[in-house]
């Protein structure tokens, strides 16, 4: 995960910059508590109350805007479920998993 979590994200359009299934669970192995569902990177964080919650809710967006790749967010009282997939490569591409990687990150100090 460090060195995911040291990349940034690049621009990817085209179905060439979609993972294989084999390199999607290699990456995946590198980010424990993340699982693979339907085409999607997602995890369920867990927060003691609400303003907790809000403060990463709001960490992760600032996170998406500077790396131009923006999750889906489900938010409740205490608790995010988060979703990365690439749009314009119609999957998973290696932005999901840095971001993802960068998210741990901040949640693992």
């Amino acid at each position: 995960m460090e060195t995911l979590a040291h990349e940034h994200c690049r621009a990817l359009r085209g179905a060439e910059h979609r993972l294989a299934p084999e390199a999607a669970q290699a990456l995946l192995d590198e980010l424990p508590g993340w699982s693979l569902v339907d085409d999607r990177l997602c995890r369920e964080f867990r927060f003691a109350d609400y303003k907790a919650t809000m403060l990463f809710v709001n960490t992760a967006a600032c996170l998406a805007e500077r790396e131009n790749h923006h999750p889906d967010l489900e938010v409740g009282y205490s608790r995010v479920k988060v979703s990365y997939s690439t749009h314009d490569v119609g999957g998973l591409s290696r932005n999901d998993f840095i971001c993802a990687a960068k998210l741990e990150a901040l949640t693992n100090f």
